[in-house]
């Protein structure tokens, strides 16, 4: 089996947040999804889980990191091109999120940055790697 990766993020609000990635495209695994979490499908080896923060606090002795404030992580997704790497970032921004930096242009790489509604900091990239 090929290795999977599975975010938990803590949210203020699952449903907010449910409606946000779907707004993105992704779907929704009705099978781990209830009040208190949301599964978000971003492709076949990756879920988000998407945690309501008194839940997520079961999973973790630590504080949590408020993403608003702080930079906890930063989520890295590869684009099949630079028209989608603008799709997914104007949809993340339609729906709500914000732009946390200008887009990256290096001419065999592109890149733009999206904030989703808790601060969790995305970055969607495009690499020519026969130009790298």
């Amino acid at each position: 089996m090929a290795t999977q990766i599975f975010l938990n993020l803590p949210v203020k609000d699952v449903a907010a947040a449910q409606r946000f990635y779907t707004a993105l495209g992704y779907s929704i695994n009705a099978q781990f999804t209830g009040e208190q979490s949301a599964c978000v499908v971003i492709s076949e080896h990756i879920t988000a889980m998407l945690l309501t923060e008194p839940h997520f606090k079961d999973f973790t002795t630590n504080e949590i990191a408020d993403a608003t404030k702080t930079t906890e992580v930063i989520i890295a997704l590869s684009a099949e091109s630079r028209a989608a790497v603008d799709e997914l970032a104007d949809k993340a921004l339609a729906a709500g999120g914000s732009e946390p930096k200008a887009p990256q242009d290096h001419g065999f790489m592109y890149g733009r940055s999206f904030s989703d509604l808790d601060g969790h900091h995305w970055e969607v990239m495009w690499m020519d790697t026969t130009q790298a």
